[in-house]
Parts: structure tokens; sequence; C-alpha cells
């Protein structure tokens, strides 16, 4: 108790607030945020370039926590970490209770560039319909990017899925991987071509 004490009256929250930013700034760097994750970063969009018009994520429209795989679809958008995969529709973890963005009056339509994915029905259209869309997103949005896609967040958690051993079931041509795998090997590519 007494080291927790003594550690946040010393800690600078200042000094970690300009470590952020500097970080956010720089074009080497890349981040993932994933459902907390993704209600942290929407809440740090002030200091993060090209992610100002980002919405806050408030409770879900059915007021509970919402457990399930729903089916999402991947956009064409600047993120990184999403390249190669547009136009994709796979089923996702989704284990949320504020995961629907609100927009605090403003307008949905200004991020649609931005839009990394979105709940899909059974016919592949994005769905503000319950269940498909498990929080009542405006357009089922449910994954952002900013403008250069450095930053990409999202209420869903691909890192539950990327094995096809982590799905109750899957297509035999999905083999060993999970279509989410991409994610990650686009993050490894990331990371490679900043080490060279």
């Amino acid at each position: 108790r007494h080291a927790l004490k003594d550690f946040l009256e010393k800690y600078d929250y200042e000094l970690d607030q300009e470590s952020f930013e500097s970080f956010f700034k720089r074009k080497d760097t890349f981040t993932l945020g994933v459902c907390n994750g993704c209600q942290m970063l929407s809440n740090l969009k002030s200091i993060i370039p090209g992610a100002e018009s980002w919405p806050a994520f408030v409770r879900n429209e059915s007021e509970q926590f919402e457990a399930r795989f729903s089916q999402v679809q991947i956009e064409d958008s600047p993120s990184i970490l999403l390249q190669g995969m547009q136009g994709t529709r796979i089923p996702v973890a989704v284990s949320h209770g504020e995961g629907r963005m609100d927009f605090q009056g403003g307008d949905a339509s200004q991020l649609e560039k931005l839009v990394g994915l979105r709940y899909v029905d059974a016919q592949g259209n994005p769905t503000e319909v319950y269940p498909f869309n498990p929080n009542g997103s405006e357009g089922g949005m449910t994954g952002l990017t900013t403008t250069d896609g450095r930053v990409t967040i999202m209420m869903p958690h691909p890192e539950r899925v990327f094995r096809t051993v982590q799905n109750s079931w899957h297509p035999d041509e999905w083999q060993e991987d999970a279509p989410w795998m991409r994610l990650f090997r686009n993050a490894r590519k990331c990371v490679r071509q900043k080490a060279l």
C-alpha cells in the first residue's frame, strides 16, 4: 500500500502525457487498441494526430454486456494493420458493455474514410440491428483508424480468433490460420520495415 501511495505521489502526469504525445507523433510507430484499449485511445484523441473526430464509447444500446461472435466486414481504410483485408467478411469475438460510438452531437459521416470495420448482417450489409450489431453503433461502425493509418482502434477482439482452433467452425481453406492472422502479420511487416 505504501509503495503504491509513494508512487502515485511522485508520478509525473505531465511527463507521461508528453511521452504519449511524442510517441503518437513519431512516424515510425503504430498502435492497435482493442476493446478497453479502443476506449482508452479514443479518450486520448486530442493527442493522436488524425484522430480528432473519433467518438466516445458509451453503454451498448441493449443496456447490457454483450459476449458473442459477430460478423464484420473490413472496409477500405488507411489502416496499416488492415491492409490486404478490405472486403473480407469474417467472424470476430465481441465482449463489451460500452461499445457504442457516441458522436456527442457530431456527424458520423465525417469518419467514413476512417472506418476500418463494420458489423454486418447475414447478407453482408452494414447493420445497426441487434443482435448482428451488439452495441447499436451508427452504420455498424466498430473500428476506426487515423488519417495516416498508424493508429487503429476496434471494439471486437481479433486476438481471440486468429487461429482456426479458436473458432467453433471454419471453412477448410482456412487451414491453421484464421483471416485475423493477417492483421498480426501486417504488424510484423511494419516492425520489419521500421527496423531496416
